[in-house]
């Protein structure tokens, strides 16, 4: 039953961040730093209570792992904040999840020349599918901008913000999977720890703010003089706030909804929920924030999506595609 509710609440709850993340970005595109301390600060004062039990249980990785692990990691998300920053750069919301969809081509892309690691060939070929998806909807999004009136040249420097985008975007997205690769070898050592790597990954790195805490008070003041929203009878509150704290709760729902689908499902399950969840999350924006969406686009995500799941094995390949050898059955057949 406990993997059920799980299912609900990442498409509850990970469905929802987008649409906040969407109204918070929407108005101020270069919120991405507050609202990523945000969502650090309280998933740190969360593991503090509920995992350090505030600083007496002793760590299972040791700290210093966990320094280096962390310094990746607040470099990662401070750069990778360019899936929050990104809007700065006129990158749409559904452009943005359409790149993140990506992450499977670029893990294999560093498992090959990092770690030399070898696919089937239908690894290859669901990765080639999802790269080229990710091309149609970049193509498509440049004809976009392009099609946008403007006049005294703010096209030319309104596409070479848009390109710039795409670059922190793709830098981004490596560096993830970068990531991922460097906490797979950590993990292999001293074992899976995840609600422990959860708390140090976003407490350890919370001094590093302070470089942006210039930018984190600009936003704060701006949400403040947003217009009211009125919650209940008499009690109200800055909308954008309002929209923050929905976008930082909806986000930790979000995260520990996919720990407890991974240690209650199959990695493939995993997958495969989090795979429709961004197909949801796509659709919605589109649909509710009518962000512009060409054929081109259409196309390049199935391509994405289709992909994703014919890496994940959910689409099964012929063995000859797949490169397996066909078993008896197959040739009788």
């Amino acid at each position: 039953m406990q993997q059920y509710v799980a299912i609900c609440l990442v498409f509850a709850g990970c469905c929802s961040n987008v649409v906040f993340l969407e109204y918070l970005v929407s108005s101020f595109p270069g919120s991405g730093n507050i609202i990523t301390f945000s969502q650090f600060l309280f998933i740190a004062l969360e593991g503090l209570i509920f995992t350090s039990k505030f600083g007496t249980q002793k760590s299972a990785i040791p700290i210093k792992q966990y320094i280096l692990m962390v310094s990746f990691f607040f470099v990662v998300q401070v750069f990778n904040n360019f899936n929050n920053y990104a809007f700065t750069f006129n990158i749409s919301m559904p452009l943005q999840m359409i790149f993140r969809a990506g992450s499977l081509m670029a893990s294999l892309t560093l498992g090959v020349l990092l770690k030399g690691r070898k696919y089937p060939r239908g690894k290859y070929l669901s990765v080639a599918l999802i790269t080229l998806g990710i091309i149609m909807c970049t193509i498509a999004s440049s004809q976009v901008k392009e099609s946008v009136p403007s006049k005294d040249g703010e096209d030319i420097y309104s596409f070479t913000v848009w390109i710039a985008g795409i670059c922190l975007l793709t830098t981004a997205l490596f560096l993830s999977a970068g990531m991922g690769l460097f906490q797979e070898t950590i993990y292999s050592k001293y074992g899976k720890h995840p609600r422990e790597a959860l708390f140090f990954n976003h407490a350890l790195p919370l001094p590093g703010f302070l470089l942006l805490m210039a930018d984190i008070k600009d936003h704060a003041l701006l949400f403040s003089q947003t217009e009211p929203l009125e919650l209940v009878s008499g009690v109200t509150v800055p909308r954008m706030w309002f929209f923050l704290a929905a976008n930082v709760l909806t986000q930790y729902v979000c995260i520990r909804s996919v720990f407890v689908l991974t240690t209650e499902c199959k990695a493939l399950t995993v997958t495969l929920v989090v795979t429709l969840r961004k197909f949801v999350s796509l659709m919605f924006s589109i649909w509710y924030f009518e962000n512009e969406f060409t054929l081109t686009h259409w196309l390049g995500s199935v391509c994405v999506f289709m992909g994703t799941l014919m890496f994940t094995e959910i689409i099964p390949l012929p063995a000859v595609l797949a490169g397996q050898q066909p078993t008896e059955k197959d040739k009788k057949e």
